[in-house]
């Protein structure tokens, strides 16, 4: 029954995640965080994390994770499988569509339409992954917010060293990782 749940799971994240990887992840944490409870948020972030950090798309790189963790190898497969199978099909349809019908304004006027539904999804998702990751409060509720001030300066030296100065975003993530252990093992587990 797992095994059917991820899969099914997944198969809905795959074929409703318009516009790729980051589009997909408020599909996710709806199903792995808010319907199942298999994840908590602060997992799911670093799910997230640990999904960008790892070659390959995003969503397909929770998808395994997710079903690795739920269900064992076969589980990874199974969700793996769900979340790629919407795809599969969709593409091999789309293509010979869009090979038809390409300079059609009906076509256009789609593409035009679906661009706004995307920014949304992307948005919605990166303020849920900011606010949990400057949250002190685990896991985060709606009625409160406190704010970890060390997560959210890293959080603001980061973006300032990677949109000012165009930083190596593997360097910045290092000394992020590294300032925070140095901050904790300074202030004894405090952070």
């Amino acid at each position: 029954m797992m095994l059917a749940q991820l899969f099914l799971s997944f198969l809905q994240v795959g074929a409703f995640s318009v516009g790729g990887g980051y589009a997909a992840m408020p599909l996710i944490q709806a199903q792995v965080v808010e319907r199942f409870g298999w994840l908590t948020m602060a997992e799911f972030t670093n799910l997230i994390t640990i999904a960008e950090m790892t070659p390959g798309p995003i969503a397909i790189n929770a998808a395994t994770f997710v079903g690795l963790r739920i269900g064992g190898v076969a589980g990874a497969l199974i969700a793996t499988f769900g979340c790629i199978l919407p795809s599969l099909i969709l593409v091999s349809l789309l293509s010979w569509v869009y090979a038809r019908f390409r300079s059609g304004q009906a076509m256009q006027t789609v593409l035009s339409l679906l661009r706004p539904v995307v920014v949304a999804l992307i948005t919605s998702a990166a303020l849920d992954i900011l606010f949990t990751a400057v949250s002190a409060i685990r896991p985060l509720s709606p009625d409160s917010f406190s704010l970890d001030w060390m997560n959210a300066a890293l959080f603001g030296g980061a973006l300032l060293l990677l949109r000012r100065w165009k930083a190596n975003p593997i360097a910045v993530m290092a000394g992020c990782g590294g300032m925070y252990l140095l901050f904790t093992a300074l202030t004894g587990g405090m952070a």
